[in-house]
């Protein structure tokens, strides 16, 4: 059966406003995956680890903020409801810390700079939670069919890659090129790059914020009231969290989409090193590998929904998955075992590309059928509980992808370090066992941890008539 939704089936308009939304997300996700370890280690002089290291710190509060944000906005009784308040009060605080931290002091000590990037990366985490978990929270309100979800995420993923990419192209194309100079002549390792960068980025972060925030305003009317005033203790909160969370189906996702999190934030952390030092390639070429992405979103977003209604959310999740683990590290092996041509050769260029963007592609369809999964468990949760708590479900979610910058960029810390690569060298005065090793370190850990993600996502329960009948024992209890 397709349920109703309140006020009507989002319009385009609505789907295009809410998806925009996830660019502020991806922008900040791209930052943090693909330059955050690079501007701080190799730019700034930071200890890798000591990047690694603030950065998974600040994860730790997020598994208090994100909880805590996700119960709030399914409880909080506004003009504006439950979810936007949050969003609107989000957007200055999430442009201004990320321009700090493109913006550190000169000249500061390694402890110093330490606390820096900390103290920042703490901010930044809990100002896009108030933004991120009560936005995408929206979905399940948005859209109650089992296949209608997966097409409104695709349309938020899409955005949330793209808006990302766009950045990433542009200072490939753009920065790094103007601030190339005869000290540094790779404009990449200039910090006045980045301080231009950090600028552009939070205006367009505040600008997509409030577009999302505006555009999904009129929807406020339609969407779930927050449950009757009542008095709530920390034990009942914390009761109720674990009562709405504690869901086989939900630990399946949870686990899944944190290992598969941690495997892209280690893939996106270590790219630019590969990229640049691996493969030898110039940062034109890189820019063309990046904006390979604009493809790969398209290609996640159309297989998603096909995969959906084909063979279910759980078997695409499984088949894609493993598709894309297969896929990422061929490369990275082929070249171990010298059955690659050499740096400089065209055609190595145009095969990682093809490679690369087929793969981000693979990634994005999982990522987004992940999402979809943890909304369809909306209403099993639901008909247990008899609350509504998509804020709770999805901060979850927000959580597992803020662990990619965490986790992700811990473990390429570790690998940069068994590989014994140079901090602060450029792509010629790196050795060539480096090099082997980098490799020979990264294959099996991104490997373990898809096959990993495989065996857990393979414990999920909810099918598509496991929802449609949820929905239907919602609609008769509506009724009475």
């Amino acid at each position: 059966m397709t349920a109703a939704v309140p006020g009507g089936a989002p319009t385009l308009r609505t789907k295009l406003a809410y998806g925009f939304g996830a660019a502020a997300y991806g922008i900040k996700d791209g930052g943090f995956s693909y330059f955050l370890l690079l501007f701080y280690s190799q730019v700034i002089g930071l200890d890798a680890r000591l990047v690694g290291l603030a950065i998974t710190i600040a994860l730790i509060f997020d598994a208090i903020s994100d909880p805590i944000v996700g119960y709030w906005s399914d409880n909080l009784r506004s003009k504006w409801g439950r979810r936007h308040p949050f969003m609107y009060a989000s957007a200055i605080p999430v442009a201004a810390t990320y321009f700090l931290i493109w913006n550190p002091p000169a000249g500061w000590s390694q402890t110093a700079l330490f606390w820096y990037l900390l103290g920042l990366a703490v901010l930044i985490r809990t100002a896009i939670t108030f933004y991120e978990t009560p936005s995408s929270a929206l979905a399940p309100e948005l859209a109650t069919d089992y296949d209608q979800r997966a097409s409104l995420l695709g349309w938020r993923y899409y955005f949330g890659w793209t808006g990302g990419s766009i950045m990433t192209v542009m200072n490939f194309a753009v920065l790094f090129p103007m601030f190339a100079t005869a000290a540094i002549p790779n404009g990449q390792f200039n910090r006045d790059a980045y301080q231009v960068y950090g600028i552009i980025a939070s205006v367009v972060i505040f600008t997509a914020i409030m577009v999302s925030s505006l555009g999904t305003h009129g929807r406020i009317k339609h969407l779930r009231l927050p449950p009757p005033k009542r008095d709530i203790s920390l034990r009942t909160v914390f009761k109720e969290i674990f009562e709405t969370l504690g869901n086989r189906s939900f630990g399946a996702v949870f686990g899944a989409t944190m290992l598969g999190a941690v495997a892209s934030g280690l893939s996106a952390s270590l790219s630019f090193y590969f990229s640049a030092y691996f493969w030898g390639f110039s940062p034109e070429q890189i820019g063309l590998i990046t904006a390979s992405v604009f493809m790969s979103a398209v290609i996640g977003a159309v297989i998603a929904p096909m995969a959906t209604k084909r063979i279910g959310k759980k078997r695409g999740a499984i088949v894609i998955g493993l598709l894309a683990g297969t896929i990422l590290p061929l490369p990275i092996v082929l070249r171990l075992f010298g059955w690659l041509p050499e740096n400089g050769d065209p055609s190595l260029f145009w095969l990682v590309l093809i490679i690369t963007m087929i793969d981000v592609g693979l990634i994005i369809s999982f990522q987004i059928l992940g999402s979809a999964m943890l909304a369809d468990l909306v209403e099993q949760a639901e008909l247990k509980t008899g609350r509504r708590s998509e804020g709770l479900f999805f901060a979850a979610a927000t959580f597992i992808r803020k662990s990619v910058q965490g986790l992700g960029v811990m473990a390429a810390s570790f690998v940069l370090t068994l590989a014994q690569f140079p901090k602060g060298a450029s792509p010629d005065q790196v050795p060539a066992s480096s090099l082997w090793q980098l490799g020979a370190w990264y294959v099996p850990v991104i490997l373990t941890l898809w096959l990993l993600m495989i065996a857990v996502i393979s414990t999920y329960r909810l099918s598509r008539a496991d929802h449609e009948e949820n929905l239907r024992q919602l609609a008769v209890k509506a009724a009475e």
